[in-house]
């Protein structure tokens, strides 16, 4: 059964209130011990504390396995050791450091869900949202809870935690054992991360075997108790440790199971549970009536984040635009401005060039005009008389009009 449809069937009238009271009978019915049987094939993990670092690798793997964030220290910051921890929504295993006087070294614990035999979680929930599984895994289907919290109450080891933050959905956190890791033949994320064996996995009748041969063999090693092997009717998590196990943080229980001790509680809870319909059903509605808003404001403020993100990048793009168009006409105008200026260089060598030239035509032409002008009397002083010409007659004499001294004969 769903969660919301739950909350519907509690939300009719008086009729179907009836209706409910004898389905939650059933369910309690479900939780009762003659109900939740140990199967003893189940698995299990054995926990030796004498063979424990404080690496916190554990935590890590659990981390990765299960999809949980980051812790705001990470894991090789070992100083989180120093206080004590427990499981949270966000880490469903921690390790703690304990020092107790009559031990040598410190010794640590990882602490997680011990997957009891019989669970508390699953008989004090009265909608059946947690699972034994035949494996001896303890499982939770959010789906189905009501965010009532009872196995958080009910857990005598305090492990399930709860989201405080999703109100609307409420979900409860709590190791699986890594359930689905189970169903592909894998290892738990823990066990298969340990670097020194602290941490064993196998059938849980053989572990119990397997600790007590290493408390025989050892037997000032270990205290001389299997924590778990019987507590609260026995858990799939089991413990050795070599001082007493409550001098590392875990409760003094007795060997009855929860359901056992709450039967006759339990089997109230129908009867309270019948006088809840109109509450439940009122806050189904005020639940709904909150999704609903909820889910308008998202899409609203989506709807304006895209918009507003459209707005900012058209704005952007015309900002490149007129960048782009401004450095365009700038990149143009120094080209002209470059070109301009090398033929107005080139212009200016070519008319000193010819100035040049020009300058020196002159200066030759006046040279020779200077030298011309040096030799021309020198030359002219130095030059012959012409001497005249003498025509003969046909005896042979000059028939120029001179006589023959060279002067003229007057007529």
């Amino acid at each position: 059964m769903h969660r919301r449809n739950f909350l519907k069937l509690l939300s009719l009238s008086g009729g179907a209130a009836v209706a409910a009271t004898t389905a939650l009978e059933s369910v309690a019915k479900a939780a009762s011990p003659s109900n939740i049987t140990p199967n003893p094939a189940a698995i299990g993990v054995l926990h030796d504390s004498t063979l424990r670092i404080g690496c916190r690798r554990c935590e890590e793997a659990c981390a990765i396995v299960n999809n949980r964030p980051a812790p705001k220290k990470p894991f090789d910051d070992l100083s989180v050791l120093d206080t004590k921890r427990r499981t949270t929504v966000d880490s469903y295993t921690v390790v703690n450091k304990y020092s107790p006087e009559d031990a040598p070294r410190p010794v640590f614990r990882k602490q997680q869900c011990n997957h009891c035999q019989e669970p508390a979680c699953a008989s004090a929930c009265f909608v059946k949202a947690f699972t034994k599984n035949p494996d001896g895994s303890v499982t939770y289907d959010p789906s189905l809870c009501v965010g009532c919290r009872y196995c958080m109450i009910a857990c005598p080891f305090n492990v399930p935690s709860y989201d405080y933050n999703k109100v609307i959905n409420p979900l409860v956190h709590k190791c699986t054992l890594c359930e689905p890791r189970l169903l592909e033949g894998k290892l738990p994320g823990c066990v298969e991360s340990c670097p020194t064996g602290a941490l064993l996995f196998g059938k849980r009748t053989d572990l119990v075997h397997v600790a007590r041969e290493r408390i025989a063999k050892t037997p000032g090693k270990y205290v001389d108790h299997i924590y778990g092997e019987k507590e609260m009717g026995g858990t799939n998590w089991l413990y050795l440790s070599p001082v007493p196990h409550e001098k590392l943080g875990q409760p003094v229980l007795g060997a009855a199971s929860v359901p056992e001790l709450t039967s006759g509680a339990l089997g109230s809870v129908p009867i309270i549970a019948g006088l809840w319909p109109v509450f439940l059903g009122g806050a189904y509605a005020i639940t709904k009536r909150k999704e609903k808003v909820a889910a308008e404001e998202q899409a609203q403020a989506v709807a304006d984040a895209v918009k507003a993100a459209e707005a900012q990048a058209e704005a952007a793009k015309q900002a490149a635009l007129a960048k782009a168009q401004k450095e365009k006409e700038n990149a143009l105008a120094a080209a002209a401005k470059e070109k301009d200026a090398a033929l107005a260089a080139k212009d200016g060598e070519m008319a000193a060039a010819v100035e040049a030239a020009m300058e020196t035509a002159r200066q030759e032409a006046k040279a020779k005009l200077a030298e011309a002008a040096k030799t021309a009397p020198q030359k002219k002083a130095g030059k012959p008389a012409k001497p005249s010409a003498k025509t003969p007659d046909a005896s042979g004499n000059d028939t120029s009009g001179n006589d023959a001294s060279g002067n003229k004969e007057d007529s």
